[in-house]
């Protein structure tokens, strides 16, 4: 019999619909932000063939890739970090995933039609702009151009290879910021770019339950510019 692992990365629009399973949160800590005074927020984990053909027929692990977005450095909370679109509920919101389709939508100018969305995931704190964030995994199947739609709020929007980011070679833990030590926390270095805090733990606490995460060195630390 096919270990689970195995069937999961034969098909990774299999997988994400499947990760509504709670996932290991445990680096995140729920009691830093609270629930009455915490702003509710969603994020869009829109996974997709890496080539932009469409994503009707099953894609492998090392052929999918997630959009991403890099935040304007001029923003008051986490300026120029890498990111899932994603942004607080407004009214007349379907919560969460309408939240976060109409941010990325905003953001990305993806169209929402090629979009299948899957379960939401439990809900996260952000400790540092009082965020409760509810993550939200999808799958494109029609892929569409995308572009930094308003550069006060995103510098860049790109796909991230899962290949890369599950590679070793670009795996990283930070351990300080701004010269103040922190606890371990993994990151991701690609070409160029440094994905971190929320959004690296994120993709490696999700990689470790679909079983995609490969060995890696968490002695190799980077810290961040910021």
């Amino acid at each position: 019999m096919a270990d689970t692992s195995d069937i999961a990365a034969a098909d990774a629009r299999a997988a994400l619909a499947r990760l509504s399973t709670p996932a290991d949160w445990s680096r995140f800590r729920r009691e830093r932000v609270d629930a009455a005074t915490g702003r509710r927020s969603a994020v869009l984990m829109l996974f997709g063939p890496a080539d932009g053909t469409d994503g009707e027929h099953p894609v492998a692990r090392d052929d999918a890739a997630v959009l991403l977005l890099r935040r304007a450095s001029s923003l008051r909370h986490h300026p120029g970090q890498i990111g899932f679109p994603g942004g607080g509920v407004e009214a007349g919101d379907e919560w969460p995933t309408g939240t976060a389709v109409r941010e990325a939508v905003e953001e990305t100018g993806i169209d929402p039609r090629g979009v299948e969305l899957f379960a939401p995931l439990p809900e996260l704190p952000l400790a540092v702009s009082n965020n409760l964030v509810t993550p939200v995994p999808a799958w494109w199947r029609h892929p569409s151009p995308v572009h930094a739609v308003d550069a006060a709020e995103t510098e860049e929007v790109f796909l991230a290879p899962v290949a890369q980011l599950l590679d070793p070679e670009n795996r990283r833990s930070v351990t300080r910021v701004r010269g103040l030590k922190m606890p371990p926390m993994p990151a991701f270095e690609l070409d160029g770019r440094l994905i971190w805090g929320f959004t690296g733990i994120l993709l490696s606490s999700m990689f470790d339950t679909l079983g995609w995460t490969r060995p890696w060195d968490e002695t190799r630390h980077v810290e961040p510019r910021v």
